[in-house]
């Protein structure tokens, strides 16, 4: 069974940090290129970051400088690491998985993320 699951989740202050992960099981995870996802209330989900089957790495620009995506490729674990946060980055943090080959494509659970003022 294709899962993933987001851990790391949590209450922070204005200008804190946060590790996300996103573990991941059922699949070769080095064919997959993955992705962070954000959807705050009353919004569209967006995308945070992602980065490749090969390592390439994107930001929204709402977040370049701030938070640093990788990927362990041995642990099966994707991580999303948060600092500066702001009260604006507050938001449902979704893990995402997309099969270079098939295009198969698999959504974590989401974790909370709340930043206060």
């Amino acid at each position: 069974q294709v899962q993933l699951v987001e851990s790391g989740g949590g209450l922070v202050q204005a200008g804190g940090s946060l590790r996300l992960s996103c573990a991941a099981s059922g699949m070769i995870f080095s064919r997959n290129d993955m992705g962070w996802y954000r959807q705050a209330p009353g919004k569209q989900r967006e995308l945070v970051a992602g980065i490749t089957s090969g390592g390439s790495t994107n930001y929204a620009d709402s977040v370049k400088g701030r938070f640093t995506i990788s990927r362990d490729n041995a642990k099966n674990t994707m991580y999303l690491q948060m600092d500066s946060l702001k009260p604006e980055d507050t938001a449902v943090y979704y893990c995402n998985a997309r099969n270079t080959i098939s295009m198969y494509t698999v959504w974590g659970q989401g974790t909370q993320v709340t930043v206060s003022s």
